[in-house]
């Protein structure tokens, strides 16, 4: 059991003993999800909770955005998930008195989230206030095979005595929901958001169909169950405009169990009628019942074997970081399995935090992660960016720019960010979704994909640089008026890591154009058109300060005043809830990776001699006030040779969660942060870069682990690195041989072993941070104390 409540284990997440307290946080941990329906981890029983929730990827209320003061060109409205139907909910009577945790004694309890199995177990063992005692064996999964299924199987034991039990199976909608927002609009959106439709029960099933107020989207939830008793067994159901319950009511001998299975089906729409919705779901359940619960956990594991033989990472030396690790892996995976055109929100489908927004984060930071190890789920994310280019478009021609401006934050394509220089103007999301088009054509090959979609979203980017910049005087094309990925700097000149993906974006697309002519015809692009793009990038502004030989994040940072670290104290961070953005916009302090994040996707524009001198001026200046940054420091401090710290990374990108870092898990896992997990073991200690689509590695180990090996995908070959000390050893496990490149040098990587050897580097004196803000020291010490 380690401080933080779970237990340590390679291949799942279990807790011992019940902690009401420690429920908000445990909830989010131990959701289970398939990229379209999300549950959170809530006790079957609906009490004690922490926060309930059940989610439809894309399924939101609309609502006012506040504004003290109107503008031009301010979004208008916002969007934020909703808690749908809930079909979680099953409560059980022993004789007449309900198991309730926080009455009678649990003298055992014990969750674990089974990342093989790709489901959540409890057993419980209860004495009821007049001592009464059973046990009760509960298993969850959301399918990722059937996508619009999910299921739990219930069985309760007594362990003394003959006793009449009463099991209630709900779908309740409109559950009350403590909201954390401050902004009554939001509140008003969120209270009993949903209007009743339609409601039928018979048999052992029940559909409730409801439409939200202003969105008008409509949703439909289902349930049916197979019960399985001796004998005795005597049921009712009835529904009504917000609850479907089915009562079933038996004697139990001691010795024998009522098992329930209960089988949910979920499905939402803007256009489809409520009779379309309910034969949708009805018809889900029927494949469900068909399958049966065997039937769906031997698919569930199926598909996670062959999920974790492309995906795997394996860490010798540090058991808690292996488990965060696969924990970070799953959940990625669950975020995005089955989202198909609908996008990952910051949050996945945990959580109501941000609103249930995606954000650039998605296309940066998760994007490449499914693209080397789940590259369908990839296509599938992009697939919804496409699907909302026009929006997009609509936005630049509203910003008075072309091609198209993708929003900061969102649900269905429209910006919902109120504040609009840290969401209007950071205008590198835009960018950043050209990279991960890039990026996944390139790992993929899939020319379908590029024709269809990534072609319009590479050229339509790349409208908007060309008509956002300008050529000054001196004949450089400059990018002014943006926010970068650090929100600690504002509306700023020539933001270097905007300019630099802002300059493959324009090349990229220059590229797409000259493959396929006929898109570009299509959609009106000439070559003096191409022309002018290839002329932006090769012009691109990229300040650099001679003096002090770092580049500045963006123009003008570097004269900026210091931050007084020493007079700030440790419980004033996050900063921006303690200051003002005035002061902090006018100051050389970083929210989060900036120039830093430009040295890893943009590596190739900077000379390792800079990418050193950039990261340690930066590393001093920066407060992580972000989940997002600790993967990206990380990998560029394992490029630079600062093993150590980038190990110390890497453990609190995996660990933000497990160990409530932020203090607001409660609202949801940080899917970013989970990726930076990846990112640090594979881009940090394996080297992984892929510029210009050539997969290219420099494997170091920090001397705290005995190796890590992960296993990628690219293109139709699946292959696996393993890095020992002084050593990597590079193998196909399956498809055609592959060129790669090892720290400069070009080899073939065939199903026989190559083994490489890891050239030393001298990194130099170790960088500083600021005070206070060093990442915790990881040693062996560190990892046994974690472990007692």
């Amino acid at each position: 059991m380690t401080e933080f409540g779970y237990e340590c284990s390679p291949w799942e997440l279990r807790w011992r003993g019940l902690d009401v307290d420690a429920l908000q946080r445990t909830e989010s941990a131990f959701a289970v999800s398939n990229g379209h329906i999300g549950l959170r981890g809530t006790l079957e029983e609906g009490e004690p909770r922490g926060l309930p929730g059940t989610y439809l990827n894309g399924f939101y209320e609309q609502h006012e955005l506040p504004y003290a003061e109107g503008g031009y060109g301010y979004p208008e409205e916002g969007q934020t998930v909703v808690n749908v139907t809930d079909g979680k909910i099953i409560r059980l009577l022993v004789e007449d008195e309900p198991l309730d945790m926080r009455y009678g004694i649990a003298t055992a309890h014990d969750r674990v989230l089974d990342f093989r199995r790709g489901t959540l177990r409890r057993v419980t063992e209860w004495s009821s206030p007049t001592g009464r005692r059973v046990r009760v064996t509960t298993e969850r999964l959301v399918s990722f095979t059937q996508r619009a299924v999910a299921a739990i199987r219930y069985e309760v034991e007594p362990l003394d005595e003959d006793l009449q039990l009463v099991v209630q199976s709900d779908l309740l909608a409109n559950e009350p929901v403590e909201s954390d927002t401050h902004d009554p609009r939001v509140a008003a959106a969120l209270d009993a958001p949903l209007v009743g439709e339609f409601c039928h029960a018979a048999g052992y099933q029940a559909v409730l169909v409801h439409q939200t107020r202003m969105s008008g989207l409509r949703v439909a939830a289902a349930m049916d169950h197979k019960i399985e008793v001796d004998d005795g067994l005597r049921t009712r159901i009835h529904a009504e405009e917000d609850l479907a319950r089915l009562t079933a009511a038996v004697d139990v001998p001691k010795g024998g169990r009522l098992r329930v299975t209960k089988f949910l089906a979920y499905g939402w729409s803007a256009q489809r009628s409520a009779p379309a919705l309910r034969a949708q779901v009805e018809a889900a359940l029927a494949g469900a019942r068909q399958t049966g619960w065997k039937g769906l956990a031997a698919e569930q594991r199926q598909f996670l074997d062959d999920f974790w033989a492309t995906s795997d990472i394996e860490i010798d030396g540090d058991p808690e970081l292996q488990q965060a690790v696969r924990f970070a892996l799953f959940h990625l995976l669950q975020a995005g399995a089955r989202g198909e055109t609908r996008a990952i929100a910051g949050k996945g489908l945990t959580g109501p935090g941000y609103d249930g927004h995606a954000f650039w984060d998605s296309e940066t930071f998760v994007l490449p992660v499914l693209t080397y190890t789940m590259p369908d789920a990839a296509r599938d994310a992009l697939g919804w960016r496409h699907s909302t280019i026009d929006k997009a478009k609509e936005r630049a021609t509203q910003l008075g720019l072309r091609g198209a401006a993708f929003p900061w934050r969102s649900i269905n394509g429209a910006e919902c960010s109120a504040y609009w220089p840290a969401g209007t103007a950071a205008f590198h999301v835009s960018a950043d979704i050209a990279d991960a088009v890039v990026r996944y054509v390139n790992a993929t090959q899939d020319t379908q994909f590029e024709r269809t979609c990534g072609a319009e979203l590479l050229l339509e980017t790349a409208r908007l640089w060309a008509s956002l910049g300008h050529f000054d005087h001196h004949g450089h094309f400059r990018i002014d008026g943006v926010t970068g990925p650090d929100e600690y700097s504002a509306v700023a000149d020539n933001n270097i890591y905007t300019n630099l993906m802002a300059r493959k974006n324009l090349l990229a697309a220059a590229d797409v154009c000259r493959r396929h002519p006929d898109i570009a015809e299509q959609f009106e692009v000439d070559t003096a058109e191409t022309d002018s793009w290839r002329a932006a990038a090769d012009a691109m502004a990229l300040p650099y300060d001679q003096e002090l030989g770092v580049h500045p994040q963006s123009e003008g940072f570097l004269q900026h005043d210091e931050w007084d670290f020493e007079a700030t104290d440790e419980d004033f961070y996050p900063l921006l809830l303690n200051y003002p953005y005035f002061d902090l916009y006018r100051k050389q302090v970083v929210k989060q990776a900036d120039l830093v994040l430009a040295l890893h996707l943009c590596g190739d524009s900077f000379s390792p001699e800079e990418k050193a001198r950039n990261f340690a001026y930066y590393e001093a200046r920066t407060v992580r006030d972000s989940s997002l940054s600790a993967g990206t420091q990380a990998v560029i401090a394992a490029e630079v040779g600062h093993l150590q710290l980038a190990y110390d990374y890497l453990a609190e990108a995996a660990l933000t969660d497990l160990h409530d870092v932020h203090n607001n898990v409660r609202n949801g896992l940080h899917m970013a942060s989970l990726a930076g997990a990846w990112q640090a073991a594979v881009a940090g200690f394996g080297g992984l870069r892929d510029y210009g689509g050539q997969l290219s590695f420099a494997p170091r180990l920090p001397d705290e682990l005995d190796g890590l090996t992960f296993r990628l995908a690219f293109r139709s070959t699946r292959f696996q690195v393993s890095i020992r000390h002084g050593a990597a050893t590079y193998r196909v496990l399956s498809g055609p041989p592959l060129d790669l490149i090892h720290h400069g040098e070009r080899f073939t990587v065939t199903e026989e072993p190559v083994e490489l050897p890891i050239p030393k580097l001298d990194p130099g004196p170790a960088p500083t941070q600021p005070l206070g803000r060093a990442p915790a020291r990881r040693d062996a010490a560190t990892v046994r104390q974690s472990l007692l």
